[in-house]
This record gives C-alpha cells, sequence and structure tokens, in this order.
C-alpha cells in the first residue's frame, strides 16, 4: 500500500448548521515532509469537504481518513436499531437509510437521532442508565484491550464531542462517495487510486509516543511528528486540537500505511468488514 502519494486525516463535525469550526483537513505527501493544514478563508462546510475528497482522489491516490465511526454496533445486539423492523443489516444498506432519512442542512443527522430513532439514543439522566445504551464494536474493544482507553459509542447523543452526530453525519457522505471511491473495509482494497478509511485520532497520538489526550501546543506535536518520521510542522502561533488531531493523523497514516498488519487485523472477519467495519491503525 505504499503507492499512496498522499495521505489527509479530517476532523468531523456534526453540528447543525451549514459551516463548522470543528472541521479541520491536514495532508502531507509521501516521504518526510510535514503535513500541511488545507487552508480555509472560512470554516468548512460537509459538503464542500466532500467536493474537495472528489477533486483531491481524482489528482493523485490518496489514502483519507474521517475521524468518525463508520458503522454502529451490530454484533453485541444482533441489529443496529434492535426492534425497528425496516432498518437494514449491512453497513452500505444502512447509510442509505439513514441519507434518505435525514434532511437536515449539510448532511447534517442530528433528526436521527432526536426525531426517527429516539429512544435509542441517550440524552441525559431522563431516558434511564446511561450504560444501557453504552454499546461497542468489535474494533472498539480491541483498541480497548490493547489499552487505548475508553472509546465513545454512537447511541451516547451527549457531551462536547458529539460523536453520535458526527457518525450519522458521516454515513450520509460515505452514502454518496458509492462508486466513487472506495471505502475500506466494506470495499476491498483497490489495485490503484484513492481509498478512504475510518481513523481515530487518540490511535495516532499513541502511535506518537504521547499519552493519548488533546494536544494543543507545538512542541508534543511536534514531538509526535518526530516519531512518525516526519519533519516538524511550524505554525506563528499555537495551534488548536482539531489542527494537530489531524496533523498527527496524517503523518500517522503514511506511518503505517505500508504494513500488512493493520490492513489485516485479527478481528476482521468478512462479515464484521461487511457489517461493522474497522478502525485502521488497530490491529
Amino acid at each position: 500500500m505504499s503507492r499512496f502519494e498522499r495521505f489527509a486525516a479530517i476532523d468531523w463535525s456534526g453540528a447543525k448548521g451549514r459551516r463548522h469550526k470543528g472541521i479541520a483537513i491536514a495532508i502531507c505527501d509521501a516521504g518526510a515532509a510535514a503535513p500541511r493544514l488545507v487552508e480555509r478563508d472560512r470554516p468548512w462546510s460537509r459538503g464542500e469537504v466532500l467536493e474537495w475528497l472528489l477533486a483531491a482522489a481524482d489528482e493523485a491516490p490518496t489514502l483519507f481518513g474521517f475521524d468518525f465511526s463508520y458503522a454502529p454496533p451490530l454484533h453485541e445486539r444482533g441489529a443496529y436499531l434492535p426492534g425497528e423492523a425496516a432498518v437494514p443489516e449491512d453497513a452500505r444498506s444502512f447509510w442509505a437509510y439513514v441519507d434518505a432519512l435525514c434532511d437536515d442542512e449539510d448532511l447534517g443527522a442530528a433528526s436521527f437521532l432526536e426525531q426517527h430513532h429516539r429512544a435509542h439514543f441517550y440524552f441525559g439522566a431522563a431516558d434511564g442508565t446511561k450504560a444501557d445504551f453504552l454499546h461497542h464494536r468489535l474494533c472498539e474493544h480491541a483498541f480497548n484491550a490493547m489499552g487505548g482507553g475508553k472509546a465513545s459509542t454512537l447511541y451516547d447523543a451527549i457531551g462536547a464531542s458529539q460523536v453520535a452526530k458526527a457518525s450519522y453525519a458521516g454515513m450520509r457522505l460515505l452514502h454518496r462517495l458509492d462508486g466513487n471511491v472506495p471505502v475500506w473495509p466494506f470495499d476491498p482494497l483497490p489495485a490503484a487510486g484513492s481509498l478512504v478509511v475510518e481513523i481515530y485520532t487518540r490511535v495516532f497520538i499513541r502511535l506518537g509516543g504521547l499519552p493519548g489526550g488533546k494536544v494543543r501546543a507545538l512542541a508534543p506535536l511536534n514531538q509526535a511528528l518526530a516519531t512518525l518520521g516526519s519533519r516538524p510542522f511550524t505554525a506563528s502561533g499555537p495551534p488548536n486540537d482539531h489542527e494537530t488531531d489531524v496533523l498527527i493523523a496524517a503523518a500517522g497514516l503514511r506511518a503505517i500505511a505500508d504494513r500488512p498488519s493493520y490492513w489485516q487485523p485479527a478481528g476482521l472477519t468478512p462479515e464484521i468488514a461487511r457489517t461493522e467495519g474497522w478502525t485502521f491503525g488497530v490491529p
């Protein structure tokens, strides 16, 4: 997989509205050059990210990583949304289901959680015991087993990170990539061209030798980049944590993309690849 010429990491957002300060993109070329931010004169919209990706995928073979979960857990409970007869049971069909159900602005999916399937999501104490909503995919259990820490769940809809809304919004984007850019492991590894994978930025922060928390200063950012075989990033001021997440992740993708063990994790079966997917970087 060293055939990739570029490596891009995207910090995603499920926030309501059209432009999102939480979205950041970094890209680096093959070799050891420092990753760079894809600069904008205004915050990204999710639709603009989709347009940028499609254009960038045609320019050069690029490995893209999005920091959201590509499917809900299925094997832990036997269904994505137990008790809902019309809900598909494979990831690609589920992406289409989410996209068809949501008419939220800018590929948003808040209505999926708040209106269409409200009973499955935890918004606060009024919903009951939070532990009853904390379901995870097999790749998240694998990450936890290697000491990765507590992974988020796609059924917890509270908190600053809003991983649930971000992931369902991301599934709308994945549905619109169908036939344009393959998505691993739902699609097999292509012999050529670009590819999209799921990433968890904490994985690459840990691979960079840091504890795994947020990075908000240039010194630890460049410490991680050096560990990942990258030249240092230069900036006029301290980067924010969205920027450091993607800068480290882009360099991390480059560092591990040619290692077969990451493309063949022990727990990834054809059935898991079809239904839950896998986080690239979790062996």
